[in-house]
């Protein structure tokens, strides 16, 4: 809700009402869609959460096509309330249903299953910004999209990749789960790839509003979105390249 609530700037609405109104709906949406699950069943297979993640894949992989060519792809959605609204929706309900199917991974055998995929998520994402931020600053030259956000180096970008993938491995080995190595490393990195494309696409958006925070409420730190725009992408990402598309289950 939270989210919702700096998207709305994004989105072009002023007032703090209407901010306001869309952080309610939004709150109101999720609920609505968990009492329209069956009780006690957050599976992945449920046609809402799968549809929800399904999306998301094809949503991050616009926003992909609309970050490469900006500003040109900005005339698309630039006057347009309602596809920058329909781009909040695509962003921030997908991210909930990625942390509720994650969360309840084999939730019946053992209750901190889910804890440990939702947590390596997380660890994966700042691992690989971590590494972006130090290898971009000691080795930093090419810029990775200078019109949507100058800082970012393509040594930065592959140092991250790196980063991320020896996670994966790391993480293969020790925490014992069920999953092939080769299909942890494939959803890890390309998950990785998403996070980086989330925060380029929040990049993207407060461009265009000409802002440089989503929001304040984190003192020196921006606002909930500027903390999550990377994991936005990469959870529902990951959650539907392990869950749909290699079907580890």
């Amino acid at each position: 809700m939270l989210a919702a609530w700096e998207w709305g700037q994004l989105a072009g609405f002023k007032a703090r009402s209407q901010r306001v109104w869309l952080a309610v709906l939004c709150g109101l949406l999720l609920a609505l869609m968990l009492f329209a699950l069956p009780e006690y069943q957050r599976t992945v297979h449920i046609p809402l959460i799968e549809a929800s993640l399904w999306a998301s894949l094809a949503w991050w992989f616009a926003a992909l096509l609309l970050v490469l060519f900006y500003p040109g792809s900005a005339s698309i959605w630039r006057n347009s309330k309602t596809l920058r609204l329909i781009f909040g929706v695509l962003t921030i309900v997908p991210f909930f249903w990625g942390m509720i199917v994650l969360r309840n991974w084999h939730y019946d055998i053992n209750h901190y299953t889910g804890s440990i995929w939702l947590l390596y998520v997380m660890v994966l994402v700042w691992g690989a910004d971590s590494g972006a931020y130090m290898f971009g600053k000691m080795f930093g030259k090419h810029k990775l999209a200078p019109k949507v956000s100058p800082g970012k180096t393509w040594q930065g970008f592959f140092g991250g990749l790196f980063t991320s993938a020896i996670i994966s491995l790391l993480f293969g080995m020790w925490a014992n789960l069920d999953v092939a190595p080769v299909i942890l490393l494939t959803c890890s990195v390309i998950a990785a790839l998403a996070s980086v494309l989330g925060d380029l696409t929040e990049s993207m958006f407060k461009r265009e509003a000409g802002i440089k925070d989503s929001g304040h409420l984190i003192p020196g730190h921006g606002g909930i979105l500027d903390r999550i725009d990377s994991l936005t992408a990469a959870v529902p990402v990951f959650a539907c390249l392990l869950l749909l598309v290699f079907r580890t289950i």
